[in-house]
């Protein structure tokens, strides 16, 4: 198979990824009537038993089996599977909340802006250095937080929580380096027990949500485990046969369609504060995005080139 075929599927697979988790609101708006925590508990334990099933399918489940046992004999792995699991669940139960009280187009925000938050924490954790143009990027996206703060009053904690909750499990994830299978496996493991035993005290003391939930809802609330678990399985075939450039393009996908669907079919407000917040974000990803590019690098050591010439 040639660069260039592998690069296409690479695309497709990673976009259709990026599609599939712009679409979700729609999934979670399906379960709007129950408690976030309580569909959070769910999508936590069916995604730990699809990805048993799915890494048994595979025959990964010996793998994953001398994962867990070097996690337990290594404090640091175990810590960092524990922070990675809190991080990931912190995000997913703020993202349910949001999309069930009407907060869409703030969580494409948040999205939006997780790119820049990654960058920045790689700079300050990994030591990563930024250049001019990245550093004009953050600017804008701040001033875009700042402009939706200043103007409703109100800081845009939904954005920031889902922007840094991600950012940070990047980071956990980066630094423990484990296949993203096994890694979302061990992570969901990690919660499980405190999922199942929630959801049995939450049963015992409100029976009524059991006895109130219909087959269809009973359903999506087993199908969480496949929705969680099928955009992360193409994410990652995807992401390893293109460039982090392409990757970088398409990972806007996401946000922009959960935009779309917030506007025009959920009727969310977009007011021109919105528009003017966006637009700094927006400006802050074009810049960023071309400041990666090939190009972008090669004028940019043509210039220093030529000053270091002209000193």
């Amino acid at each position: 198979m040639n660069q260039s075929h592998e690069e296409k599927i690479g695309i497709i697979y990673t976009a259709f990824s990026y599609l599939l988790w712009g679409i979700l609101p729609l999934y979670w708006k399906l379960l709007e009537t129950r408690p976030a925590l309580e569909i959070l508990a769910h999508r936590i334990t069916w995604s730990f038993l699809f990805m048993i099933g799915l890494l048994s399918a595979t025959r990964q489940l010996k793998t994953w089996r001398h994962q867990l046992f070097a996690i337990c004999r290594q404090p640091k792995l175990m810590g960092g599977i524990g922070a990675a699991a809190i991080l990931i669940s912190a995000n997913w139960f703020i993202y349910i909340w949001a999309v069930n009280h009407g907060h869409i187009v703030e969580t494409s925000l948040g999205y939006y802006i997780n790119p820049l938050v990654s960058v920045v924490l790689g700079m300050i954790v990994l030591k990563e250095r930024l250049n001019v143009w990245q550093w004009i990027s953050f600017a804008l996206a701040c001033l875009g937080v700042c402009i939706m703060t200043f103007q409703y009053g109100t800081f845009p904690w939904i954005a920031l929580s889902l922007a840094f909750s991600f950012g940070f499990y990047g980071l956990v994830k980066k630094l423990a380096s484990f296949d993203s299978a096994i890694g979302l496996t061990l992570e969901t493991m990690a919660v499980t027990p405190f999922s199942f035993i929630y959801l049995l005290v939450l049963y015992s003391h409100v029976p009524s949500l059991l006895s109130s939930m219909t087959v269809w809802q009973g359903l999506l609330l087993l199908g969480a485990g496949p929705a969680t678990a099928v955009p992360l399985l193409y994410f990652a075939k995807g992401a390893k046969l293109i460039s982090m450039t392409m990757l970088g393009f398409l990972q806007y996908i996401a946000p922009t369609i959960s935009l779309l669907l917030g506007v025009f079919l959920f009727h969310e407000a977009f007011t021109k504060t919105h528009m003017y917040a966006f637009s700094c974000i927006w400006g802050a990803l074009i810049l960023f995005s071309f400041a990666k590019t090939k190009r972008m690098q090669w004028l940019r050591d043509k210039w220093m080139k030529r000053n270091s010439l002209e000193v």
